[in-house]
C-alpha cells in the first residue's frame, strides 16, 4: 500500500514536476517549483529542503566508500555500524510541507535498498513478523526465542534507508517495543527519515506505562537531528478552500467534482483503507491518506456506528469527504439520527466536509417528523455553515 500523505502545497505543484528537468538536490527541486510559482517560497521549508540534500551527499558518500574497496561489498554493513549516518526527525503541524519534501528526498537519494511506509502500518507489519517468527519457534524451525533481533536484521537487509510518513505512537503494544526494535535497527546501520506531526519528546505523551517508552526518545534523538517545521500556513487547506465543498444534485458532475476535491486533499498520491481502534473494536475507514478520510453516506450512516466512532474519527483526520448522501425517508429514522450525530461531531471538531447529496441541506428530510425532524433543521444549518469558504481554515 502506498504510504499515506500529509502533503500541503497544491496538487499543480505536484503535477508541474511532470516534463520538467531532472534535478540533483531537493533544494533545486524546491526552487524550482517556487520558481514557476507553484508553490510559495517558505523559508522553514528551504531549510529542510537543505537537511535533507545534506543527508543525501553523506548517503552518497558513504555509498562509494564501500564501492571503492575491493571488500566493500563483504564490510559494507560494519563500516556503516562504526560511522554511522545521522537520520532526520521533521516534525510539524499539518499542511507544512513534510510530505512534499519527503517525496523529493525518497526520489533522489541513492540508496537501492530504501522503504518508504506509514508508521502505523509498518508496526503492523513488524507485528505480524512477530507473530510468525514464535510460530516458527513452536514449530522447532528456529532456536531464537526473542523475536527482535532477527525481525531487525531481516528489515535492514530489506531496507538500509527507512523512511516514514507520520510517525505516531500511541498503542501500548508499539510502544513497549520500539526502543529495543530501533536500537537493533541502528546498530545495523540503518538511517531513518520520518515526518510527524508531533515532536520527539510528545511521542506517547501521557500513554500508558510511559517510562517504558522514554528511553526510545533519547534513542531515536541520538541517530536523528530533529528539526521543526512550524508556522502558521497550512498550505493545504488554502487549496481545499477554493473547491467547492457540497455539489448536488448527485450525478456524474458531482462524482468529478468530489474526486478532483480529493486528489487535491492527497495530492494526487495514492490512498488505501485504514482502520482505527475505538474501545476495542476496528472502524473502517475506506479510503484515507495522511489527515483526509472518504466514506460513503453508507459507510457512515448506515452502519451501527455510535457518538465515539464520529470522534474516532474527527480525531484522526482533519478533512473528511462524504459521497452520496440520499434523501432520506421517514423509514430512515436510525439514518437520520446518525447523520445528525455524524455532522454535529465533525461541526465541534471544526472538520473540514466535503459531501455530495441529492439535495440542498434543509431538503435531505422532507419527510422527517418529531424531535429527528427539529434536530435535522440544525443539520441543515450546521451543513450550510460549513460550506463556507472559511470553514476549516486554520486561525
Amino acid at each position: 500500500m502506498a504510504p499515506a500523505r500529509d502533503k500541503n502545497e497544491p496538487a499543480a505543484a505536484a503535477a508541474s514536476l511532470a516534463g520538467t528537468p531532472e534535478f540533483r538536490s531537493v533544494r533545486q527541486r524546491y526552487e524550482h517549483l517556487t520558481g514557476s510559482e507553484a508553490l510559495r517560497l517558505d523559508a522553514l521549508q528551504l531549510r529542510v529542503a537543505e537537511k535533507l540534500d545534506r543527508l543525501i551527499s553523506e548517503l552518497r558518500a558513504k555509498r562509494l566508500a564501500a564501492k571503492s574497496s575491493a571488500l566493500g561489498w563483504l564490510f559494507g554493513k560494519r563500516r556503516e555500524t562504526r560511522d554511522p549516518v545521522r537520520g532526520l526527525y521533521i516534525h510539524g503541524g499539518v499542511g507544512r510541507g513534510k510530505t512534499m519534501l519527503m517525496d523529493m528526498f525518497f526520489e533522489l537519494v541513492p540508496v537501492r535498498r530504501k522503504r518508504r511506509v506509514h508508521f502505523n502500518d509498518f508496526m503492523a507489519d513488524v507485528h505480524d513478523r512477530i507473530q510468525r517468527q514464535r510460530e516458527a519457534l513452536n514449530r522447532g524451525e528456529t532456536k531464537e526465542k526473542d523475536p527482535i533481533p532477527p525481525i531487525a536484521r531481516t528489515l535492514a537487509d530489506e531496507a538500509w534507508v527507512l523512511c516514514f510518513d507520520e510517525f505516531a505512537v500511541s498503542d501500548i503494544a508499539d510502544a513497549m517495543i520500539l526502543s529495543r526494535l530501533f536500537s537493533a535497527l541502528f546498530q545495523h546501520g540503518v538511517v531513518v527519515v520520518a515526518t510527524s506531526n508531533v515532536a520527539p519528546d510528545d511521542l506517547y505523551k501521557d500513554g500508558l506505562n510511559r517510562g517504558l517508552f522514554e528511553p526510545f526518545i533519547g534513542i531515536l534523538k541520538r541517530h536523528c537531528d530533529v528539526f521543526a517545521l512550524d508556522g502558521d500556513t497550512d498550505y493545504r487547506q488554502l487549496k481545499l478552500s477554493e473547491l467547492p465543498v457540497y455539489v448536488t444534485p448527485l450525478g456524474e458532475e458531482a462524482r468529478q467534482s468530489m474526486d478532483a476535491a480529493w486528489q487535491t486533499a492527497v495530492s494526487g498520491h495514492d490512498e488505501g483503507p485504514r482502520t482505527i481502534a475505538v474501545k476495542g473494536r476496528q472502524v473502517r475507514i475506506p479510503q484515507a491518506n495522511g489527515k483526509a478520510a472518504r466514506f460513503t453516506f453508507d459507510d457512515l450512516c448506515a452502519q451501527p456506528l455510535a457518538a465515539r466512532d464520529y470522534l474516532a474519527i474527527a480525531e484522526a483526520f482533519d478533512t473528511v469527504f462524504i459521497d452520496d448522501i440520499p434523501v432520506l425517508r421517514p423509514d430512515q429514522r436510525n439514518e437520520a439520527k446518525r447523520l445528525i450525530l455524524l455532522i454535529d461531531t465533525l461541526y465541534d471538531k471544526h472538520i473540514r466536509l466535503f459531501a455530495s447529496a441529492a439535495a440542498e441541506p434543509a431538503g435531505l428530510y422532507p419527510e422527517g417528523t418529531g424531535r429527528e425532524r427539529f434536530e435535522f433543521e440544525r443539520t441543515a444549518s450546521r451543513l450550510a455553515e460549513m460550506r463556507s469558504s472559511e470553514w476549516g481554515r486554520p486561525d
